[in-house]
């Protein structure tokens, strides 16, 4: 397995009888402490946990640890093949979920594999439970080297694609330290399944049943699950390992379910994480641990559809269109709005172009490397004073590149824009300046006050990798999706 590495000092946990002397030698030290007094479990077993010293990255170690019987016997349990490095926790419903065999290039990816055995995987079983756990109930994929077999393993089964590439990118960039990867995911799932009560509370929702998404069909489960579930079962159980960071994929669940409660949700979910993996840790994990996310990519292959994609894409940048941002600190994400795969709809294979996009942003933001990691990013919006243009200025980038003029829209029919899709009408980009872009005012909307401008506004709204706005330093940084109302 991997262990979090310096500075921060990584936590070792278990079970034993009651008020035990516990040691545990590691490194030519001998750590010592008492089991809890009272029993957690159904064995009788309390919990014991030491706290190492600072380790620098690197391994093997072996760590062994001993309790001695009221009869003198000694029992000892042994970790072999520990390294330290960072940890990475990767989240989140089917995107997050979907294996290294179902994605494009996955041969090349499986083939490749044994090339990095300082990356450890781990794969948490799809578990619900009412209440939270200390221990997981079920493990799909125990700690593994990466192979042929580890990485290719089963579909919807093994180690995320996502996961795994991002894991592999920052390795790689990070010079070879060991990256250590757990993933615990469920396809289907809607955000509330995976808080805690008390910031679903806060956020005005009330417990109740939440049934799995039909994004779920390639699992071929069926269940009722309640809020606050997979929090306890498939999250509460690591909240004492420390960890570097999280990473996250999900939101088409909640497309039309909580919707307009998402930029509640997903900031008080990520909030919530972040104080409670703090706590239970003995504030050896970060209070604001790095927190990255894919947004949203695409389903229908019908670039005509608005729905409600759009939407959760904006409300996982909390309404600001973009991150890092002022809401919620340390959070980065990949734009993937442009990768559509249309024969798999809402599971495209397209993950290491989501992949690349997800690591250059950890890169710059949980690593503070000098990396670009943001395509054109929207500073202003505004109309000129005749109503003939819209002048739309953009940061983040030396300069941009237009793929085509298309992808944005105006409406300059009042508040009925914002319950009528079919009232904002398409608008090409007609000229450029610097970073400024201009979008003439034609048709309907001549000399009309214009309500608001968006772009990308669609769940599938261009072919693969053809939005209009992209950096011209990294072609593959394509620019978000953007809604302004003026």
């Amino acid at each position: 397995m991997v262990l979090q590495r310096a500075p921060k000092r990584s936590i070792v946990w278990g079970y034993s009888d009651t008020s035990s002397d516990i040691s545990l030698e590691f490194n030519n030290q001998m750590y010592k402490t008492i089991s809890g007094s009272h029993p957690v479990n159904n064995y009788g077993e309390s919990i014991w946990s030491v706290t190492l010293d600072p380790q620098p990255d690197g391994g093997p170690n072996q760590i062994n640890v001993h309790q001695t019987l009221p009869n003198g016997t000694l029992l000892t349990i042994t970790l072999n093949d520990v390294y330290f490095g960072d940890v990475w926790f990767c989240s989140g419903q089917s995107n997050m979920q979907m294996t290294v065999r179902d994605i494009f290039n996955a041969s090349i990816e499986i083939a490749n594999a044994n090339k990095y055995p300082k990356i450890r995987l781990f794969t948490a079983a799809l578990r619900p439970s009412a209440t939270p756990v200390e221990e997981l109930i079920g493990i799909e994929q125990n700690w593994s080297i990466p192979s042929a077999e580890s990485v290719g393993g089963p579909s919807w089964s093994y180690i995320s694609a996502v996961c795994w590439l991002y894991g592999r990118m920052i390795h790689e960039e990070l010079g070879g330290i060991p990256i250590g990867l757990i993933v615990s995911s469920w396809g289907g799932t809607a955000i509330e399944l995976w808080m805690p009560p008390q910031p679903l509370h806060d956020c005005g929702i009330s417990s109740g049943m939440v049934p799995l998404q039909s994004y779920n069909k390639p699992l071929q489960i069926q269940e009722t699950l309640n809020n606050s579930n997979l929090y306890n079962a498939m999250i509460y159980p690591f909240t004492r390992m420390v960890i570097y960071g999280a990473i996250w994929y999900q939101g088409e669940s909640n497309s039309d379910y909580n919707r307009d409660k998402y930029t509640c949700t997903f900031s008080k979910m990520i909030q919530s994480w972040r104080e409670i993996w703090h706590e239970r840790t003995n504030a050896t994990t970060d209070i604001q641990f790095p927190f990255g996310f894919v947004q949203l990519s695409t389903n229908t292959n019908d670039s005509r559809k608005v729905g409600g994609f759009p939407w959760i894409r904006w409300h996982q940048t909390f309404d600001v269109g973009y991150v890092p941002n002022h809401v919620v600190p340390n959070v980065f994400m990949a734009v993937a709005l442009d990768l559509r795969d249309d024969p798999n709809n809402v599971h495209p294979r397209t993950k290491h172009d989501v992949a690349y996009r997800l690591s250059r942003a950890g890169l710059a933001v949980a690593y503070n490397r000098s990396i670009e990691f943001q395509g054109p990013i929207v500073s202003n919006a505004n109309v000129s004073s005749d109503r003939e243009r819209i002048y739309v200025t953009y940061t983040a980038v030396a300069d941009m590149v237009f793929r085509n003029l298309d992808g944005f829209e105006i409406c300059c029919q009042g508040v009925t824009c914002e319950t009528n899709d079919d009232v904002w009408i398409p608008s090409s980009i007609s000229d450029k300046s610097d970073l400024t872009l201009i979008i003439r005012i034609r048709n309907a909307c001549t000399g009309k006050p214009i309500y608001g401008i968006r772009y990308l506004w669609h769940e599938t709204p261009c072919p693969y990798k053809q939005a209009a706005i992209y950096s011209v330093t990294d072609p593959n940084l394509p620019s978000p999706p953007y809604m302004k109302i003026f």
